[in-house]
């Protein structure tokens, strides 16, 4: 009795140690899978968090936590259960080997029981995820585009240097994408991803623009050549056309009052004066070109193109003035009955649909008329001042033709 008695207690001690080494393989099955399953689900999550900043997308986050914590001490559990038994030890008693197979089936039990927490948990969040892994699909196609156009802005800034030119501010715009695209290689995980798609497409534009620019400078050099010629030509024609302006202001001394040229008196002088800088800027633009200041050269020119384009009006002043002068003092009537049509015109059209027009109307109108009769009665006497006459009929159909403005807006307006 005694021996089988020891015998069958020694096969209930190996079939509970079995027992116990079963229920720890199972508990590190569960484990494993739980550690794999929350690795799975931070990825998704980090997901979420890199392409969402929506309040649903922030309570993920806090609900993942949350679980993690959760995972923390059931893990804690299984490892204080492994740790505190030995199943190996050849000297294990059937009552250990019994408490150690419950508290590992317990660990197992409270393992798989998280881990179905966390799989509902992966469920909730699938919309979520889909939508995040649309977003961030959107990134790598804007990076590679950013990236793109800054090889192809580097690349047309070799080209064009290779052609001589510096293009210092354009290397300068280039250079200063640099951060730009430290933080795009970051990527969304640290910026998002609006703002790194937005990041990317800025970098797009902005190299997209530095390449046409470098593309476009040996025309735009041609360009500015060619028009520093042309200013050249121009201004010293203007020169030429100024010194031509002394006879024309005399014959207006000789044939009309001094009230009819007197403020030309100081186009000649101005003209050449403003020759002068202009061909000074000019000189100045040429340096600027040399040097490839191309932003300076473009404000140089335009300022001489000013200069010169005022210059001309003042030259040709003269001239138009003497034409107009003698064009009325040979017939002032074509000029009264140019101003006559008008203010009739603007009666006729003030009277359609009335038998008697807006006061605010008629009053202008009727002003005009008696301003033409002061006007031509001004004429009579040895030395007419025909330059008020013309200034004064202008005036006139200026305000005839606001009064004309006047009706069709209001007629317009309803």
């Amino acid at each position: 009795m005694t021996t089988a008695s020891r015998r069958w207690f020694g096969g209930r001690d190996e079939s509970r140690r079995a027992d116990a080494q079963a229920a720890k393989d199972a508990a590190a099955a569960a484990f494993y899978e739980l550690d794999s399953a929350q690795r799975d689900l931070r990825i998704s999550v980090e997901t979420i968090a890199a392409a969402d900043g929506s309040p649903a997308a922030r309570q993920a986050g806090a609900g993942f936590t949350a679980l993690g914590q959760r995972i923390d001490q059931v893990s804690q559990v299984y490892i204080e259960a492994v740790d505190a038994h030995d199943l190996d030890r050849p000297e294990l008693d059937g009552a250990v080997a019994a408490r150690a197979r419950d508290e590992l089936t317990r660990a197992r039990d409270e393992l798989v029981r998280v881990k179905a927490e966390l799989d509902r948990f992966a469920q909730g969040l699938q919309p979520l995820l889909d939508r995040a892994e649309t977003q961030l699909a959107r990134v790598a196609p804007a990076r590679e585009r950013a990236r793109a156009a800054l090889l192809a802005a580097s690349t047309a800034l070799d080209d064009v240097r290779g052609k001589g030119m510096r293009a210092d501010d354009l290397a300068a715009r280039l250079a200063a994408l640099g951060p730009e695209l430290t933080k795009l290689n970051q990527g969304a995980a640290q910026h998002g991803v609006q703002e790194t798609v937005q990041r990317a497409d800025r970098i797009l534009r902005d190299a997209e623009a530095i390449r046409a620019e470098a593309a476009r400078l040996p025309e735009r050099a041609a360009e500015i050549d060619r028009r520093l010629v042309s200013l050249r030509t121009r201004a010293q024609a203007l020169r030429n056309r100024a010194d031509r302006v002394d006879p024309v202001l005399s014959e207006l001394r000789r044939r009309f009052s001094a009230a009819c040229w007197q403020d030309l008196q100081q186009v000649p002088d101005e003209a050449v004066r403003d020759v002068a800088r202009a061909e000074e800027r000019l000189a100045e633009a040429s340096r600027a070109r040399d040097e490839q200041r191309w932003a300076d050269v473009a404000a140089l020119v335009e300022a001489v193109r000013t200069a010169l384009d005022a210059t001309d009006d003042a030259v040709s002043a003269a001239q138009d003035r003497l034409t107009r002068l003698e064009a009325v003092a040979r017939d002032p009537q074509a000029e009264v009955q140019r101003t006559r049509f008008a203010i009739r015109d603007a009666q006729r059209l003030a009277m359609e649909g009335r038998t008697v027009p807006e006061p605010q109307h008629a009053r202008p109108l009727d002003e005009a008329v008696a301003r033409v009769e002061r006007a031509l009665a001004g004429l009579e006497g040895r030395h007419p001042d025909y330059w008020a006459f013309l200034l004064e009929m202008e005036q006139v159909r200026g305000s005839v033709g606001r009064v004309v403005a006047d009706i069709r807006g209001r007629r317009a307006a309803g």
